[in-house]
């Protein structure tokens, strides 16, 4: 790439940057560099019908001003990389607060924290500088993706549509903020994704399987094609023919891995300080208090090696921590960014994440599970005499305060202990505060899964997870 923010200049560039800020009366100036290549391919049947490549620079800059709940900001982002464009953003960022840059219209009002320059950079990238030559290239990806199309057609029953598709995005990013933080980093996101359409008459199933790391270029070389086409031929075959489930409040017990989706969406982001600060949390008052199962544990943490939400710094250029949610039940910590430690007073937890320099960053999660349990998966279908296993979660939708509702992808009933018939079209449905203090048994089995996070600070990079989990009763929809 073209441009490096290793370079030396950029340390004098964006300390004349920091102090026209703080001289103009900002309480703190943050800067957040960005230069991204990024590729996706598309496979559907025998043919790569879509390949992207994608290139892109640029900075957000932000501006506080005030303590406590009154703290005011403003952010604008550029693609103007130069001094000017720089420049001017900044002093819109500043208008915003009714600020104006010393030089530009009225002169500077000071009174902003006092900035002394920037230490030395902190590079925790540099070990990580030939990774996106590493990758593998079109004609590799191209090839691994129409050899997992192929592979679920030999595996397959009644297959009408296959498709894979890859994406990877690698990012040079740098921090520097009048708060003395000035960090670098480079980043590697690799995903890959199967589907599988089936069909027999009137008899359809649909199925998927996503697969993601961080920081590790030969992960694709690595992917076992044959497994994921058998696990999705035994999957669409499960519920090609399955019969539709009957409606009602059962016993449910969630499997391990992307299971973990539900209490992502449902009650994770509850407990980010951006929720505090917009009113639309339930549990903003409840640190120290039950509000799960005293079964239930429930971490975040940016540090599992390779993982898809982990990171070696925040977008804030926050080291990541292991923040723990819930102990026994019991409400401990909430994810926090800058503007949430500013606003609440929770301090900052390394969460603060944004998808690009084009979004001001917010308290997101990263890697987000509850842990494992005591028990054995085998433990929980047999406490339920009757009740729905649900062995794969699909897509779903949540309300501002943790009303849920998610489709089952692969279900099975339970009867007497033990897994019986295969059933389809279930759809789980709730809201944290009455699911969660029923979440009552734990499994030993816990793994984590890839995933995508849609929120205010646009999408980004997860994983979620779980061990096998018994919730004692919930809606469920159906026939």
């Amino acid at each position: 790439m073209a441009i490096c923010f290793a370079d030396p200049l950029w340390r004098t560039r964006l300390e004349a940057l920091l102090a026209a800020g703080t001289a103009a009366g900002a309480d703190l100036v943050e800067v957040f560099l960005e230069t991204g290549d990024r590729l996706s391919l598309l496979a559907e049947q025998e043919r790569v019908t879509s390949v992207s490549p994608s290139f892109g620079s640029g900075a957000g800059i932000r501006v506080f001003r005030g303590r406590g709940s009154g703290t005011r900001d403003g952010f604008v982002s550029t693609n103007d990389l130069s001094d000017g464009g720089l420049r001017q953003a900044l002093g819109q960022a500043l208008g915003m607060l009714g600020l104006d840059l010393p030089g530009v219209g009225v002169s500077g009002t000071g009174g902003g924290a006092p900035f002394e320059g920037l230490p030395s950079l902190r590079d925790l990238g540099a070990d990580r500088g030939d990774g996106l030559a590493r990758c593998p290239g079109v004609a590799e990806v191209a090839e691994r993706l129409l050899d997992g199309t192929a592979k679920l057609l030999q595996h397959g029953r009644h297959v009408q549509a296959r498709r894979g598709s890859y994406s990877r995005d690698w990012q040079e990013v740098l921090v520097a903020a009048s708060d003395g933080t000035f960090r670098r980093d480079l980043r590697l996101h690799q995903t890959l994704g199967l589907s599988l359409l089936a069909a027999d008459g009137d008899h359809r199933s649909s199925v998927a399987r996503r697969y993601g790391s961080s920081d590790d270029p030969d992960d694709l070389r690595r992917w076992d094609a044959e497994a994921t086409a058998v696990d999705l031929a035994a999957s669409s075959a499960a519920m090609l023919y399955a019969e539709v489930v009957e409606a009602g409040t059962y016993p449910v017990v969630l499997a391990n891995r992307f299971g973990g989706v539900i209490f992502h969406e449902a009650c994770g982001h509850l407990l980010e300080t951006t929720q505090i600060e917009r009113g639309t949390t339930p549990f903003a008052d409840r640190l120290g208090q039950p509000i799960a199962h005293e079964a239930l544990t429930a971490i975040d943490e940016g540090l599992s090696p390779g993982a898809f939400g982990s990171l070696s710094m925040d977008d804030e250029g926050l080291e990541p921590q292991r923040t723990v949610l819930i102990e026994n039940g019991i409400l401990r910590a909430f994810l926090s960014d800058r503007a949430g430690e500013l606003r609440t007073g929770h301090r900052r937890t390394g969460s603060g994440r944004r998808q690009s320099h084009a979004f001001p960053a917010a308290s997101r999660m990263r890697n987000t599970f509850i842990a494992a349990g005591p028990h054995s998966p085998d433990d929980l279908i047999a406490s339920i005499d009757r009740g729905l296993y649900c062995k794969v979660m699909g897509g779903g939708s949540v309300g501002p305060t943790g009303q849920f509702n998610f489709s089952v992808e692969e279900g099975y009933l339970i009867e007497n202990g033990t897994l019986g018939k295969p059933v389809k079209g279930a759809t789980l449905i709730g809201d944290a505060e009455t699911v969660m203090p029923r979440i009552s048994m734990c499994a030993n089995d816990l793994d984590l899964a890839a995933g995508f996070c849609g929120s205010v600070s646009g999408s980004i990079y997860v994983t979620v997870g779980q061990p096998h989990i018994k919730v004692d009763a919930i809606t469920v929809g159906g026939r």
